[in-house]
């Protein structure tokens, strides 16, 4: 009696493909940066009232104008920027179409060059492009020549819900941190929770750059530390002087 034959080995993992992966990298280095931007804005502004005033409730009041302001902020400036990026995305297809229909061969020999020029045969090159311009030509010519999802246009409300959501997150850390613990200790409370967030977003950030963590951490944690010590140092002098 033979022994059956050996069953195929199932993978180990199943490997992500196509352009969402891209996208959603995209996404979480936005969400990680803008967390990043609300922990060393909002920290530097309720370190530099401390170092003027230890009332609760200014440092409260402080904080919380500095979360709204700048998530706000954030939301807006993404909202317009994505616009405007969708609306050239929506310009750029339109062309695209426009040119479709009045000159497809030309068209269909641009895709052939563009094919060509990644490393395919002319031949290849002109049976995959005639097939493609067959299944869905623009967006063939969407995907090949402008590098656009036509069903993945970027969306500003979701960059700026994105973004405000962030910047909020990360700016609670430091105004809890500043307003929750008793008068002598919510300063080194503060600058410690501040420091080891910005270690954590530097590494994610490194991470998803594939970029070196010791370096991204180093600068991040840095970079922070220098904004907490000016703005507590404009703080102090400005309390001593009684402004």
């Amino acid at each position: 009696m033979t022994d059956a034959p050996a069953p195929t080995p199932t993978p180990a993992h199943d490997e992500a493909h196509g352009g969402g992966l891209g996208s959603r990298l995209n996404w979480l280095r936005a969400a990680v940066l803008g967390a990043n931007d609300g922990v060393v804005s909002t920290a530097g502004l309720v370190v530099g009232v401390a170092g003027a005033t230890d009332e609760r409730a200014t440092l409260l009041t402080a904080g919380l104008a500095g979360l709204l302001a700048g998530s706000m902020s954030m939301a807006a400036g993404e909202y317009v920027s994505v616009s405007t990026q969708r609306d050239s995305e929506k310009a750029a297809l339109a062309q695209e179409r426009r040119e479709l229909r009045e000159q497809p061969e030309a068209e269909l020999a641009e895709l052939t060059g563009l094919l060509a020029r990644r490393g395919l045969s002319p031949e290849v090159a002109r049976e995959a492009a005639v097939q493609l311009t067959e299944r869905d030509a623009l967006r063939a010519h969407a995907r090949v020549e402008l590098g656009i999802d036509p069903d993945e246009l970027t969306n500003p409300w979701h960059a700026a819900g994105a973004s405000f959501l962030a910047f909020t997150a990360g700016a609670l850390l430091p105004l809890l941190a500043i307003v929750l613990p008793p008068t002598a200790h919510r300063l080194w409370i503060t600058v410690v929770s501040v420091l080891a967030a910005l270690a954590l977003t530097g590494w994610a950030s490194a991470r998803l750059g594939a970029a070196p963590v010791p370096r991204a951490v180093l600068r991040n944690v840095a970079g922070g530390a220098l904004a907490m010590a000016v703005t507590y140092g404009a703080g102090s002098l400005l309390g001593a002087a009684g402004v």
